[in-house]
């Protein structure tokens, strides 16, 4: 019989906690929970947890310190963060320093149970890195995400990560934004439902008004991962405050840069 990946869920309201319990229960997990920072690490040492669900905000150890021990302890650590809709920025530089991913509440079940398949699936590939399609534009991305790209007209163009297309295998449908739209950093900008019909969100990289959309990657949807940098792009946008967020953003490493 296969071992159960065990889970973890970290925060310091028992009925929040009980509920993300609740939520992602299955047959072939084994989820735990913990209500404080300190409490998770000790857990944690004593049987390692392929993921942990933390609450940003809470008391004494938060979640960006709980998420910082962690990868100080095991950096093969699954980390997804719970934050409220004023801490996304936080979140983002929170996967900037090793988080898997954030979710932002209000969320479904659905939802914290499809991010959890994903770091699952994220642990099987492993620490061996991607590689990446050749470019020579500087790409800036939101780890295993999205990614962004300053164009010759002041646009920025977005994307989804190689990684992240990894993670969820073959895609069934995608649902883009709308021309005139606004993003805001860090906020979900792209729905994508996988094969086994789990939905998925992709962050926005940066904040602006949508410019393009790519409406062709929706009836064809093999340039996501055969171009991801090129015909498989998603949408643009007109950048605002972008000198800032890009310092929110991490560097993609290509074989072109």
């Amino acid at each position: 019989m296969a071992k159960k990946a065990r889970i973890l869920v970290v925060d310091d309201e028992p009925t929040v906690g009980r509920s993300i319990v609740s939520a992602i229960a299955d047959k072939d997990l084994e989820v735990e929970s913990a209500r404080s920072g300190q409490e998770a690490l000790g857990l944690d040492g004593k049987d390692p947890y392929q993921v942990v669900i933390t609450d940003l905000m809470m008391p004494g150890m938060d979640g960006m310190e709980l998420l910082g021990e962690l990868k100080k302890r095991r950096p093969e650590a699954m980390v997804v963060m719970i934050t409220g809709f004023p801490s996304v920025k936080t979140a983002v530089e929170s996967v900037k320093l090793g988080a898997f991913d954030y979710i932002t509440k209000p969320f479904t079940p659905a939802e914290l149970r499809a991010v959890v398949r994903r770091a699952l699936a994220r642990q099987k590939i492993g620490e061996g890195k991607r590689e990446m399609p050749r470019t020579r534009q500087a790409i800036y991305a939101i780890p295993e995400n999205t990614w962004a790209r300053l164009e010759p007209d002041g646009s920025v163009r977005v994307g989804m990560h190689p990684m992240f297309l990894d993670t969820i295998g073959h895609i069934g449908e995608i649902e883009l934004p709308q021309k005139d739209d606004q993003m805001a950093q860090g906020q979900a900008c792209v729905r994508v439902v996988d094969s086994r019909d789990r939905a998925h969100r992709l962050w926005s990289p940066v904040s602006g008004r949508v410019s393009q959309v790519n409406e062709a990657v929706k009836h064809d949807l093999k340039p996501l991962a055969q171009d991801p940098f090129g015909a498989g792009w998603l949408f643009a946008v007109v950048p605002e405050n972008l000198d800032e967020e890009l310092k929110n953003l991490l560097p993609l490493e290509t074989e072109g840069n």
